[in-house]
């Protein structure tokens, strides 16, 4: 892999995605645990039992929980849960333009679905009540798909937060328009370590919100491939069993991914693991903000940085230590640290972005 010659050792993770790190060893020893003799499949085991009630003590409340693979599938169980509630075929999702399942799961709502996803513009990634009031004109017009879900994402793929306040005011604005409530939360792990840190952080956003169904994120935090689908509101989870079935989101072998969960939740492994993901972010902010050639922006809410860097250094330094592409028309990529990522590593990676662009600004 061609590198700088001055540049320092390379950090040991890469800065592409907490999508990227392993799992962490607690994860993989309940795995390791749960694999002791024989359960029966589907659920129908002590684990998934323990895994359901942990869930309901988690939200305080008599909620439902169905198990997944992989975020897509948490989402298309939960959209389809509540399109399935509500009456006839008719009903389509809102969302902002940046919402995973508008512009990362490959129209998997669209087609496995059959569902209208309703886009709107957002420059933070975040919807407001007046932009949902925007779409009553809709409402009661044969003509026009009806808005019936609506879909919020925390953290958002920009890494913004919205509010429990802000989520409250959406949730009161949906209900009263005839329209459901769900909240992506691909890392809701990391938005509640930025909230507060403790389970009523969570709940302050979710159900004391007022939102009817959550997607839980766990691959993106220490887990591997596991993901829940957690109604809150008992009248979306009628039927759910069976949509989960059918968009073939159903664990066999459900105790492995259980057992993911039981850890996590277990002593809030789940929210320390994300306050660190999040601190070093704002330790890989503080570290590379007066570097010449880098634009940072405000100090990150959650784990992500969306940096302006100077064209030409773009790809010398993701040869030397990976990352994405965010909008190549104006140089801006996505810095972003996980559960793993050590303050050894933020100072590797930091070194790199200043010796490349104290390289870069010296004459020839």
């Amino acid at each position: 892999m061609a590198t700088t010659p001055s540049m320092p050792a390379a950090p040991r993770c890469a800065f592409a995605s907490d999508n990227a790190a392993g799992a962490h060893p607690a994860i993989l020893q309940a795995v390791v645990d749960a694999n002791a003799g024989h359960a029966l499949a589907y659920g129908d085991d002590a684990h998934t039992r323990e895994c359901e009630a942990r869930f309901r003590d988690l939200f305080g409340a008599d909620v439902t929980t169905r198990l997944t693979f992989n975020g897509t599938g948490s989402n298309i169980v939960a959209l389809g849960s509540m399109l399935g509630s509500l009456p006839g075929p008719h009903h389509a999702v809102v969302c902002t333009d940046w919402a995973h399942i508008h512009a990362d799961e490959t129209g998997a709502p669209e087609r496995a679905l059959g569902t209208k996803l309703i886009d709107l513009p957002s420059p933070d990634a975040k919807l407001t009540p007046e932009r949902l009031r925007e779409l009553s004109h809709l409402q009661g017009v044969q003509h026009h798909v009806q808005p019936g879900v609506v879909s919020l994402t925390q953290a958002t793929e920009l890494g913004t937060l919205y509010t429990p306040s802000e989520i409250a005011a959406l949730c009161d604005t949906a209900h009263s328009m005839g329209m459901l409530v769900h909240l992506d939360g691909a890392r809701i792990a990391n938005a509640t370590a930025a909230l507060g840190g403790t389970p009523a952080a969570l709940r302050s956003f979710t159900i004391d919100a007022g939102v009817d169904v959550v997607s839980f994120g766990g691959t993106k935090n220490g887990m591997v491939g596991a993901e829940a689908v957690v109604f809150l509101n008992a009248g979306t989870a009628v039927g759910s069993e069976y949509t989960r079935k059918q968009v073939t989101q159903l664990p066999s072998k459900m105790r492995f991914l259980a057992a993911q969960f039981n850890a996590a939740l277990h002593d809030e492994l789940w929210i320390s693991l994300a306050a660190h993901a999040n601190a070093m972010a704002t330790e890989l902010h503080r570290l590379t903000a007066s570097i010449t050639g880098v634009e940072l922006g405000d100090k990150p809410q959650v784990n992500s940085l969306f940096p302006r860097l100077d064209p030409a250094m773009i790809e010398p330094l993701r040869d030397w230590c990976f990352f994405w592409d965010w909008d190549p028309t104006i140089g801006q990529v996505r810095w972003m640290t996980s559960w793993d990522t050590s303050p050894d590593d933020v100072q590797a990676f930091a070194d790199g972005v200043a010796t490349l662009a104290r390289e870069r600004s010296e004459p020839i």
